[in-house]
């Protein structure tokens, strides 16, 4: 075929140039095998009703119902006297009413008469606590007698299919779109090997297309959704695979501990012993340090589990065989922390070249963004000579200047927060790549991994080292139960009184600046969506309050670092009762005699973060109590998510419900540094097996064939399905 290969025909050429400015706008729709691979979210039955009841508030839906009745009222408006057109659809049980303004009523009242069924498209809202879809736009359904009726043979067949749409383009011009492009499926070029494809029993990619879009039974659903998983979990296995493939070809300095250097020092003065755990993967860690080719391994472990501690080993490990190791932190607070609790817990042997040093001691130094500038000339030359076996610091660390004399491992502390282009930057710091240990305390299903964090081996910490406390968590439903508030606010004195601490955490800082961004919105909005419970007016209040007379104090992220630093330090030393804080405090904070916390406004917290928050309480001997406190009904999706977080301390299941609330995407897109995730029919929670198997499958045909010669399909789609950026990604790894 000469030219353009057909799936890649801009969509203008076939749909005009007024319809794919739209595609491209709304839907970043820009080619025919974009289009093609835009698949049905649902399929509604001609004769079968949407259930309205569920409809999700704010979101752009598409629902098919029936009329139920039809007005047009007259109203005094600012303008003098006007018309709106009121419909009432039901699915025979819920209702949703439809407003129409102005002049649009006219057509609406001539088409939408009582017993119609019609396809109707437009956004959800609240008004006067009824759903109500205004100016929503519609196509009827007519009876397929109706020949003379276009639509009668645009919605032949008895499944519709139901196309994620956006307010320019309903979902009914989705399909007509996909109409005109669909003879060009018989050109898609199929990635999956024969071999596969039929020991499988998989249907051939232009079939499997075809039948996504215009299915004649549900089988025909079911065929074409197992086939396209497929692609979508091959291909990206294939990428992950080749991305594993090509670091065991790459080089790197072998690290492996000196006998009595450094880390058996510091083993000798920990006073406790190591978990099972801790000491299962420190051996996968040092075993992974041994050899020639770069580490890459997550670490994953529950709040509290000791990964600290097992980083800390792996670096002392690197020192000892003569190289530098660095820890990047998310946040200066963090970094700050990190570099308190390991000089702590080095003590001497965090003083090499002082007065009072071990023999064997290595410096310990922090390097961020907010130092002072003799601080930072200092830090930096301690690390081109290679005094600092160990370094600890935010993004700083990254910076052109930054210099190493021999870095032989690189830690990342908490890995979403990082992009993929800062960890690389780091890592091309070293002679030869660096080993890499990525840490995480946010648990992340197995099938996540596989997909998100392919190109890492993991490593699972799950026990609690001894002595730590468990966690009660309570919803408290502040709307519902005021008294259950002031009990909550009882329960801190008490801890208080106890000689513990207390955290407050509040969604929102509360300054002149998140006045200038709050968004104009209608009365009713205004009244469903009060602005998020922010940390120095709740401050305020319960220091004029509830709280009166213990010790407050305030921190969040636009804080000067001197300042954030000065209250981290002083509620550390327990010199305050109670700090209110924004999510700053999510992770790292370690303040054993904090035992309680109260969370505001827990529904604007995603589940994940919930238990990251929680995590900060418990840390000593003393139990913990976390209260998550919201003015949600009971029967609301957030007091179910609230409640969840409550019964199970579990943080795995914790991140499966989270995945099952969030979109797909957003998992990926957070761990893919913003890149659109290339996911539209594979459910990463939903479909392990196929995930495992594409996996297995992928593995054993890189082996055999790392650069695809003998498979070009394969590689037109790796080329197509990830986009250049993520490509980037990948590479990067």
């Amino acid at each position: 075929m000469e030219g353009v290969p057909a799936l890649d025909e801009p969509l203008k050429k076939s749909l005009g140039p007024a319809t794919a400015k739209v595609m491209a706008e709304a839907l970043d729709l820009h080619t025919v095998g974009d289009l093609l691979h835009h698949y049905p979210r649902r399929y509604a039955e001609r004769g079968e009703l949407t259930t309205l009841s569920d409809l999700p508030l704010d979101e752009h839906v598409t629902v098919v119902a029936q009329v139920a009745d039809a007005r047009v009222l007259t109203f005094n408006g600012p303008k003098g006297r006007g018309q709106r057109l009121e419909v009432t659809i039901t699915d025979g049980s819920g209702r949703v009413q439809l407003v129409f303004f102005g002049k649009g009523v006219h057509k609406p009242h001539k088409d939408l008469l009582p017993g119609t069924r019609a396809m109707f498209a437009g956004k959800v809202s609240l008004f006067n606590r009824r759903l109500q879809l205004a100016h929503p736009a519609y196509e009827l359904l007519r009876g397929d007698g109706d020949e003379s009726a276009e639509s009668a043979v645009t919605w032949a067949g008895a499944l519709i299919p139901i196309y994620p749409a956006a307010a320019k383009l309903e979902s009914w011009k989705i399909a007509k779109a996909v109409d005109a492009v669909l003879p060009s499926a018989g050109d898609a070029v199929d990635p999956l090997p024969p071999a596969l494809r039929e020991g499988r029993g998989l249907t051939d990619l232009p079939d499997a297309l075809r039948r996504i879009h215009r299915p004649r039974t549900k089988a025909d659903i079911a065929d074409a959704r197992e086939r396209l998983k497929w692609d979508e979990a091959f291909v990206l296995q294939v990428a992950l695979a080749r991305r594993r493939h090509a670091d065991t070809q790459l080089p790197a300095v072998a690290r492996r501990p000196a006998p009595d250097g450094i880390l058996d020092a510091f083993d000798a003065k920990l006073p406790f012993t190591l978990t099972d755990g801790q000491t299962k993967v420190s051996k996968e860690i040092f075993d992974d340090l041994g050899t020639e080719h770069p580490m890459h391994r997550l670490l994953q472990g529950e709040v509290g589990s000791g990964k600290t501690m097992v980083a800390l080993r792996a670096m002392l490990a690197v020192v000892d065989s003569g190289g530098q190791a660095a820890m990047l932190a998310p946040t200066e607070v963090l970094a700050q922390q990190h570099h308190r609790s390991v000089t702590e817990m080095m003590g001497e042997l965090a003083e090499g070249g002082m007065l009072g040093g071990a023999d064997r001691a290595t410096k310990v130094v922090l390097l961020t963004g907010s130092m002072g500038a003799a601080a930072r000339r200092q830090a930096l030359l301690d690390l081109v000579t290679g005094e600092a076996g160990v370094v600890i610091g935010t993004h700083a660390l990254i910076e052109d200047k930054v210099q190493f004399h021999d870095l032989g491992l690189v830690v990342v502390d908490e890995q979403h927060r990082f992009g993929v282009e800062q960890r690389d930057a780091l890592r091309g710091k070293g002679k030869q790549p660096p080993h890499l240990l990525v840490m995480t305390a946010t648990p992340i299903p197995r099938t996540v991994a596989m997909t998100v964090f392919g190109d890492l081996e993991t490593s699972v910490l799950d026990q609690l080292p001894a002595g730590r406390s468990p966690i009660a968590s309570h919803v408290v439903p502040a709307a519902d139960k005021p008294h259950f508030l002031t009990r909550a606010w009882e329960r801190v004195r008490e801890e208080v009184a106890n000689g513990h601490q207390a955290y407050v955490v509040c969604p929102r800082i509360g300054d002149e600046e998140d006045q200038k961004k709050k968004s104009k919105a209608s009365p009713e909005d205004e009244a469903e969506k009060r602005p998020p419970l922010a940390v120095l007016d709740v401050a305020e209040k319960l220091g004029a309050g509830p709280l009166a007379g213990l010790r407050i104090a305030v921190l969040h992220g636009r804080m000067h670092p001197d300042d954030k630093d000065d209250v981290m330090r002083r509620f550390a030393a327990g010199e305050l009762d109670v700090l209110v804080a924004t999510t700053v405090i999510e992770v790292g904070v370690n303040v054993p005699n904090a035992t309680a916390m109260v969370i505001m406004d827990a529904d604007r917290f995603g589940v994940s973060q919930l238990h990251q928050l929680r995590g900060r309480v418990g840390r000593g001997s003393a139990p913990g109590l976390c209260l998550l406190v919201s003015e949600m009904p009971e029967a609301s999706p957030a007091r179910q998510r609230l409640n969840a977080v409550a019964t199970t301390l579990d943080g795995f299941e914790l991140s499966r419900i989270d995945l099952e609330q969030r979109r797909e995407g957003d998992v990926l897109g957070q761990a893919q540094s913003g890149v659109r995730s290339s996911l539209r029919m594979l459910t990463v929670i939903d479909d392990e097996e196929v995930i495992a198997a594409a996996r297995e499958e992928a593995t054993a045909l890189v082996l055999a064939d790392p650069d695809l010669t003998a498979h070009p399909g394969l590689r037109t789609a790796l080329d197509a399905l990830l986009s250049e950026e993520r490509e980037e990604y990948l590479e990067k790894g």
